[in-house]
């Protein structure tokens, strides 16, 4: 069912990422975004920025944050005012303004939480921190009416992604699933070469963009990219 939606991307620091992760001969600076969902059920907020490290990796990724609060306040809202949030997935990055909201409902998927609590993978105080409350989720799941969370795996293997089934069209919230506006066009011209019949070989594509294509996505979104998707 289609709904009348708000989203706002919050804009929450960035990072840069070394050379040797970046592909390249050189740092790249990537942007760390959150998105503020406006339903008539409430407000939803789909990750929450980047949280405190140990000096090791302060000093790899040299992150520069802008405080969640700071950020919600520029929205018009304040933590108090959020009615569900979910992370695309539980690296330092995406979770850090998470124990600013507890007594929230965290939506997680189960996978997820198991993999970021058995350690060497994120910082424990973002993850189980006073009235932490989290909702762990299976799969897909229709959590209000035209927003779905559904599974997106590849950069972890709990990553989520969050759809809104608005009236101008679907909007995907889509985290880290892609890097880069760019790779998920890449792979949209990979399913249809795939789906045009056109000889192997071809690129291999993440089998969830089958789900996602069922959707129908006008907008696609991502957590450091700035640019959005669009079908051609």
């Amino acid at each position: 069912m289609a709904q009348d939606m708000r989203v706002r991307r919050l804009d929450l620091g960035y990072f840069v990422r070394p050379a040797s992760e970046a592909g390249g001969p050189h740092p790249r600076v990537e942007p760390v975004l959150a998105y503020l969902v406006q339903h008539e059920n409430g407000l939803i907020l789909f990750d929450t920025g980047i949280g405190n490290a140990d000096p090791e990796t302060e000093a790899h990724y040299r992150p520069r944050r802008r405080d969640l609060r700071d950020a919600l306040s520029a929205a018009g809202v304040a933590p108090e005012d959020i009615s569900l949030v979910a992370n695309c997935h539980l690296h330092f990055d995406h979770c850090g303004g998470n124990p600013l909201l507890g007594g929230k409902p965290i939506l997680v998927q189960d996978v997820e939480l198991t993999t970021a609590r058995n350690g060497d993978y994120t910082f424990d105080e973002l993850i189980d921190f006073p009235a932490a409350a989290y909702e762990e989720l299976t799969g897909e799941t229709e959590v209000w009416p035209g927003v779905w969370i559904v599974p997106t795996p590849g950069h972890t293997q709990g990553h989520q992604s969050l759809v809104l089934r608005q009236s101008d069209g679907t909007v995907v919230l889509a985290g880290q699933a892609h890097d880069f506006a760019s790779h998920f066009a890449s792979d949209q011209l990979a399913r249809r070469a795939a789906l045009d019949g056109v000889a192997h070989p071809l690129p291999p594509y993440p089998h969830w963009l089958e789900r996602l294509a069922e959707f129908d996505p006008r907008r696609v979104l991502f957590a450091h990219d700035c640019s959005v998707w669009e079908p051609a």
